[in-house]
């Protein structure tokens, strides 16, 4: 199972974090530390490094390559306390390593620790920030990344960034530099400013601790934005521990929480379907939105939760959750999913698109070779999103399109029809009367209405025959007169 590990705690302000050109959106790339643990080396780093480039996934936006803990020689540099490689591990060195990866388009990131030992018992980079982040500098690193293990009051103090590239800046050995928000803050805040002082651009983000990643991320949602996202920690895809429905669930909810999509498998032997979860380009492009809004969860009912975020062009991403053992069937309401909206928001009809399914309905687990991407059109919503089946422990994602006018929505209804499209969400009138809809109004209302003008027609008959009786009474009396 992934670590259970979560949010960027922040050191910095807010101004440096949107304003130095980094982490506009979510950083995308490979972790060592989840499948190679320990056992890295040169070759290790440059076969993932090439994998990404071979595969197709730096054209989806993964263009980190992260070196975790393990890295360090025994020792620091005896004369200048600079950090060292491991010569057996690295032969060529960590700039030997830099240079190739940036040379296939890539940035490199390396791990530390801000205590005086690695949590693998490496050197750590307490009391030496400064030189540490002179030394990554002059290797052109491009992304330092901070784990630490915090006590649960600090999950409300977050997520600005700093620049400078990333590894993992870890939290064992503090040497009890650790126990309220401000020690832990100016002991991050020391390497921040140290890697300022180097003028290279390196990004600076932290990982905490956490037990359940995605309830603990639902209230820190809105301390997400451009420069400054939640951090999850790595992805587990591929790695083994979970079903497929499992892993679609993981990257569904890093995606859509903004999380960086940093991989921890071996790109060098993954399988078509870990291929297949990992390339989805819709969820990609949603995690990758400039809006770079999060996900909020709307309600926890039992095992279901339904997500909701907003996306660029009015666009809407849907997620809901089956925590259960067992297969359920929903309806997800509309009024739900824009329950801070308008009314009209809650009312018009919607485009929607199943994000896990492939378009022209294929295989969704097929590989690199797979025949159509995501993002099935599912027809023309209003009021409900109707049957939706979810398998234990899966996500179904949706994405609503807006529909500009009644006219455009009763043509792209007429059309859909034509083409089979969309039947579930639009039931035949012969389905139940609880399902019609006519002209926007549910169809009790409109039995009522109906009922209503048949008593008024029946009355005005009834009272039009009264009066001719009257008058044709009126004219038999002055005939007999």
């Amino acid at each position: 199972m992934l670590p259970l590990s979560i949010l960027l705690f922040g050191v910095t302000g807010r101004v440096l974090a949107l304003e130095n050109g980094l982490a506009r959106t979510p950083q995308m790339g490979w972790n060592t530390w989840n499948h190679f643990s320990c056992g890295i080396t040169e070759d290790t780093i440059l076969s993932a490094a090439r994998a990404l480039v071979d595969t197709g996934l730096k054209k989806l936006g993964y263009e980190y390559v992260l070196i975790d803990d393990c890295w360090h020689a025994p020792t620091r540099n005896a004369m200048t306390n600079a950090p060292v490689v491991d010569p057996e591990r690295f032969p060529n060195g960590m700039k030997h390593v830099s240079d190739a990866v940036h040379k296939l388009g890539l940035k490199i990131g390396i791990y530390s620790d801000a205590g005086s030992k690695t949590c693998a018992s490496r050197f750590g980079s307490l009391g030496y920030e400064e030189i540490d982040a002179k030394q990554y500098a002059e290797w052109e690193i491009d992304y330092l990344s901070a784990a630490q293990s915090l006590p649960p009051f600090v999950k409300s103090v977050l997520s600005e960034l700093h620049s400078l590239s990333v590894a993992e800046y870890d939290n064992c050995y503090n040497e009890g530099q650790s126990g309220t928000p401000t020690i832990s803050r100016n002991r991050y805040l020391t390497m921040s400013e140290a890697l300022n002082k180097t003028g290279r651009p390196i990004l600076y983000s932290m990982y905490c601790a956490m037990m359940r990643i995605v309830d603990f991320a639902a209230p820190v949602g809105q301390k997400a934005g451009p420069g400054h996202f939640n951090d999850l920690d790595m992805l587990e895809i591929g790695n083994g521990g979970m079903t497929y429905d499992e892993y679609v669930t993981h990257f569904s909810m890093w995606a859509i929480l903004k999380s960086p999509l940093i991989l921890g498998n071996d790109l060098t032997s993954m399988s078509d379907e870990t291929f297949s979860i990992i390339s989805n380009e819709q969820l990609i492009s949603i995690n990758q939105d400039p809006m770079g809004s999060a996900a909020f969860r709307v309600w926890k009912k039992g095992d279901l939760q339904l997500w909701v975020g907003n996306l660029v062009e009015w666009e809407t991403v849907v997620a809901i959750i089956n925590e259960a053992d067992e297969a359920v069937e929903t309806s997800i309401s509309i009024s739900d999913v824009f329950v801070d909206g308008s009314e009209n928001s809650r009312n018009n009809p919607y485009l929607l698109y199943d994000l896990w399914q492939r378009t022209d309905g294929s295989d969704p687990r097929s590989g690199p070779h797979a025949s159509a991407g995501y993002g099935k059109y599912e027809g023309v919503v209003q009021g409900h999103i109707r049957k939706v089946h979810i398998k234990p422990h899966q996500t179904r994602v949706f994405k609503l399109g807006v529909i500009w006018g009644a006219e455009a929505a009763a043509k792209q209804k007429q059309e859909d029809a034509a083409a089979g499209i969309g039947m579930d969400q639009n039931p035949p009138m012969d389905s139940s009367a609880e399902s019609w809809v006519l002209y926007g109004v549910p169809a009790p209302y409109l039995f009522f209405g109906l009922g209503v003008l048949g008593a008024i027609s029946i009355l005005v008959a009834v009272s039009f025959c009264d009066i001719n009786r009257v008058k044709g009474y009126a004219l038999l009396r002055s005939d007999q007169v």
